[in-house]
């Protein structure tokens, strides 16, 4: 057989293909209706028929995303001796990461950007929350942490001022 007909992609540029499976192209022309059309949408009907309109999952997963972001806020009723100092720190990445991913992904969806940036923030919050109180715990307020590491420190400074010997010789040691 020497005329084999193939199948696939390259058979789709073949003129009898394209005529039985109707892939010839139909031209449109513009018109002053088909020009005007785009001008006299509203608002709301742009929206709609946008690539992360509620047509689309690009709208419905923030919009379900609000209740992590809503669940987080709610804790911040609750004392810091009840929180969970993984879970706020995975809330805490978790919107970073995905807050950076909004923006690489096409269509860029800055809905799910928000909410994303706002479970970073309250992440974020809670997690400071949480290392604040088991900070207090240890009866350190973070005023005397500064101040003690900051002692530590400039002993540190004293320390090799007056031995330096002792620095180059802990410093050959390592090598």
């Amino acid at each position: 057989m020497a005329t084999t007909m193939r199948l696939g992609l390259r058979g789709a540029r073949q003129p009898i293909l394209r005529q039985n499976l109707r892939f010839t192209q139909r031209r449109t022309y513009a018109t002053a209706e088909t020009i005007a059309e785009p001008a006299t949408e509203s608002g709301f009907t742009k929206f709609y028929n946008s690539p992360v309109g509620p047509k689309t999952v690009h709208f419905w997963a923030p919009i379900m995303k609000w209740g992590v972001v809503l669940a987080g806020a709610s804790d911040f009723l609750r004392p810091a001796s009840q929180l969970s100092l993984s879970q706020n720190m995975a809330l805490m990445a978790t919107g970073s990461i995905w807050t950076r991913w909004c923006f690489v992904i096409k269509p860029r969806n800055l809905f799910l950007a928000s909410v994303n940036f706002l479970l970073f923030c309250v992440g974020a919050a809670q997690t400071t929350r949480v290392l604040m109180y088991q900070q207090s715990l240890k009866g350190d307020s973070m005023g005397a942490e500064i101040e003690k590491s900051a002692k530590e420190g400039v002993n540190e400074i004293v320390d090799v001022i007056k031995h330096p010997g002792k620095v180059v010789e802990s410093v050959e040691k390592t090598k």
